[in-house]
């Protein structure tokens, strides 16, 4: 087998692990009575973001090969989530909240550092077998993408009838969906499982032979915070955290929204009340396709004008959502998840590139790692935190089917209204001119 395809299979399996639950997570926790508690399940993704990657990574560089160490940590996480489902399904909706968020957290805790160990020990691999990553690793990753839609389509068409196992791809009278359920769980741990025996098949990434060993300090990047000293590189991260708020919003209560129209009479036989996860992956398969689009948008209008482009997105993907319906709305539901991959990639990697030309190369790494924190960490923990605040006051509060819904749609329409705000604010106070040049010469920084 080529270093290639089995590095495809690496990718495949790490997104597909954390595709099995994460669009669906919040529609189970409604389920069982813990709506109120989905903000704080999302929050903790972006809570350990913050210094579990470092954490790993040094003892990757130190002690233990990050192909091992890789397989070590989905071991820990598929436990971790393999204890949630069966906590999950042995209390139902009794499930009390510690205890399931305890396991929870676990996972989350050793799952989200595979995600830089994965892409580290791919590069490892592709530069000591002569492969160029700017090249190769692109269309490695983008079977991830691949691996998480299709664990996303399983455990949406797959479920079972009376306990017994079925794949329903149309409304089944009885049907009880694996996106509904505590075996997403399963499905995720199972993945975790097969993808840390996999690991033993990986070359072996050497640990760094270099006496200079890096400080927790120097692996959370403390030292480029000292970029916060220049007014455009700290308006630059304020707005990274302040667009990092939206992030995690729609993965955490999309699902919980669109599947709760079935209990609308004029609904509950719609496709996309009766598939959400299906319905969602289409933003998956955006963001595959929105990356293509990068280099020529980028080269035309410029880092600033990109980052305006996503953050506009990002007031159309919540704004769709309050107005839309699975019935005769549900155009507005599929444009909402087109223009997801507008939202999410074009502020990423447009936001990466300007660390990039704005920071010198020592500091780089660092800087890209702030960048991060800010966005997925700081960010993403923030607006899952006041996103559950907003739903729960407007939603989980509420016991009318029609008034959950409206609260539904104002929840939406503040989530727009605030996307809307950073956009206008950020196109008033960030200072940038486009130079395609400059563009064209960053692989050489």
């Amino acid at each position: 087998m080529s270093i290639k395809l089995r590095l495809t299979i690496l990718s495949f399996l790490q997104f597909a692990v954390w595709g099995a639950y994460l669009t669906s997570m919040g529609n189970y926790l409604g389920r069982i009575g813990l709506g109120a508690e989905i903000g704080l399940f999302y929050a903790m993704q972006g809570i350990v973001s913050i210094f579990m990657p470092a954490i790993l990574g040094i003892i990757a560089d130190r002690w233990i090969p990050a192909q091992r160490l890789l397989g070590i940590s989905h071991f820990i996480a598929a436990i971790g989530i393999i204890a949630t489902g069966y906590y999950g399904m042995i209390h139902g909706a009794e499930a009390d909240f510690s205890m399931l968020f305890l396991f929870y957290s676990i996972s989350v805790a050793f799952y989200m550092p595979t995600i830089a160990l994965s892409n580290s020990t791919a590069y490892s691999i592709l530069v000591s077998n002569d492969f160029n990553t700017i090249q190769h690793f692109p269309p490695i990753r983008t079977w991830g993408t691949i691996g998480f839609i299709i664990a996303m389509l399983f455990v949406n068409f797959a479920g079972n009838i009376q306990g017994e196992f079925m794949l329903s791809f149309s409304h089944t009278e009885g049907f009880m969906s694996f996106q509904n359920g505590y075996e997403q769980f399963y499905v995720s741990g199972i993945l975790g499982i097969i993808l840390f025996l996999y690991t033993f098949t990986l070359p072996k990434v050497p640990v760094s032979s270099s006496k200079e060993k890096r400080t927790l300090s120097d692996a959370l990047g403390l030292k480029a915070f000292a970029l916060f000293k220049e007014k455009r590189m700290a308006i630059f991260f304020i707005f990274s955290m302040l667009l990092g708020v939206s992030l995690q919003i729609t993965n955490g209560y999309a699902n919980p929204y669109i599947t709760g129209f079935k209990n609308i009479d004029e609904f509950a036989q719609a496709w996309g009340a009766n598939n959400a996860n299906a319905l969602i992956s289409i933003s998956q398969v955006s963001e595959t396709l929105c990356i293509l689009l990068i280099p020529f948008f980028l080269k035309r209008f410029g880092i600033k004008k990109v980052m305006l482009m996503a953050m506009i997105a990002w007031f159309l993907r919540f704004g769709l959502f309050a107005i839309g319906d699975p019935g005769a709305g549900a155009w507005m539901f599929v444009l909402s998840m087109i223009v997801y991959g507008v939202a999410f990639d074009f502020f990423n990697v447009s936001g990466s590139l300007f660390v990039d030309l704005e920071t010198d190369k020592n500091i780089r790494s660092s800087a890209q790692g702030v960048f991060m924190v800010m966005t997925n960490g700081l960010g993403a923990t923030i607006g899952m935190l006041g996103a559950g605040a907003i739903v729960n006051h407007f939603v989980f509060a509420q016991t009318d089917i029609l008034l959950q819904l409206q609260g539904w749609r104002i929840s939406w329409a503040i989530f727009a209204g605030f996307a809307l705000m950073v956009t206008i604010v950020f196109a008033l106070v960030f200072k940038y001119k486009h130079n395609s040049t400059q563009l064209e010469n960053i692989s050489k920084h």
